[in-house]
């Protein structure tokens, strides 16, 4: 029979890689996580660590049940918020993470919406690119992930549900108005994320070339700057130019060019209150679905 205690002290010496780190977040002593896990070995009929000079590190059996042991102990951890949401909302905590664009539009019009309707809700968030909030939401990690998908961008793995919220409409950052496109197939091209990179390779694949990278910034104030300074052009979402506008760029709108912003769970329904009442506010917040500039 797996203990939950068990459970969590592997998830943080994977974590860790160290039973001495994992102890300490734990706040166990060293011989009592090392008896957890000498315990979880017996009940599991598996080897799950090993010495590594004077460590330890994870056998592949290790691996597999660490990182189902992270994602049950989320879940458990989920669970528990739940239950403490589900009285009117008086109190609980709700996980959110987004990037950049949207931490700094959409989120903070949600969040004061919230405020104002269930003021004993807390709101935790985290600045996360697409791909890796999925992985937190996965893991339990997170409740809700807010997250921007390209058109023809294949379907993530079973388990996740997506909430559409609005399609931001993509846009040329150059030096000079009214461009295109195709006045830029031999032009430096600013790349970010690896799915930004994909994003754009699809965006001039439709304009019939294949961008040259030379620079790549996450940052849309560094992206912005570099393409005043003349070192490239890029492309930018809408809710990246409303977070921050620079001097000496033009946006050119991409005719039926655009991301969908969507807000993700996990695992089966009904949402938990908390999570149903923050989703609720990012709908608001996201409304009307067109923006600009």
């Amino acid at each position: 029979m797996l203990n939950l205690v068990q459970l969590k002290v592997l998830a943080a010496v994977a974590r860790h890689g160290s039973v001495t780190e994992a102890a300490r977040e734990l706040h166990y002593s060293q011989p009592s996580v090392s008896h957890h896990l000498a315990r979880l070995e017996a009940a599991t009929g598996a080897r799950l660590v090993q010495r590594a000079g004077r460590g330890i590190r994870l056998t592949p059996e290790g691996h597999l049940l660490a990182g189902r042991a992270a994602e049950i102990v989320g879940r458990v951890d989920a669970a528990a918020e739940e239950l403490a949401a589900q009285a009117g909302l008086r109190a609980g905590r709700v996980r959110l993470a987004a990037n950049a664009s949207a931490l700094s539009t959409l989120v903070p019009k949600a969040a004061a919406s919230l405020a104002r309707a269930h003021p004993g809700l807390e709101l935790s968030l985290f600045d996360r690119h697409p791909v890796e909030a999925l992985d937190m939401l996965r893991r339990g990690e997170l409740d809700v992930a807010l997250v921007f998908r390209h058109a023809g961008a294949p379907p993530e793995e079973d388990g996740f549900r997506f909430r559409h919220l609005a399609d931001d409409p993509i846009h040329l950052i150059s030096r000079r108005p009214g461009d295109s496109l195709a006045d830029h197939r031999g032009s430096a091209w600013i790349g970010g994320c690896d799915r930004c990179r994909e994003e754009l390779a699809a965006v001039c694949a439709g304009a019939g070339f294949t961008p040259r990278f030379g620079s790549s910034s996450d940052d849309m104030v560094v992206v912005q700057s570099l393409v005043a300074a003349g070192l490239g052009v890029a492309i930018l979402p809408g809710l990246a130019l409303e977070a921050h506008r620079r001097p000496g760029i033009h946006a050119t709108e991409l005719p039926g060019v655009h991301r969908g912003i969507h807000a993700a769970t996990y695992g089966d329904p009904p949402d938990p209150p908390a999570a149903a009442a923050v989703l609720a506010a990012l709908a608001q917040a996201a409304a009307p679905t067109r923006r600009g500039p």
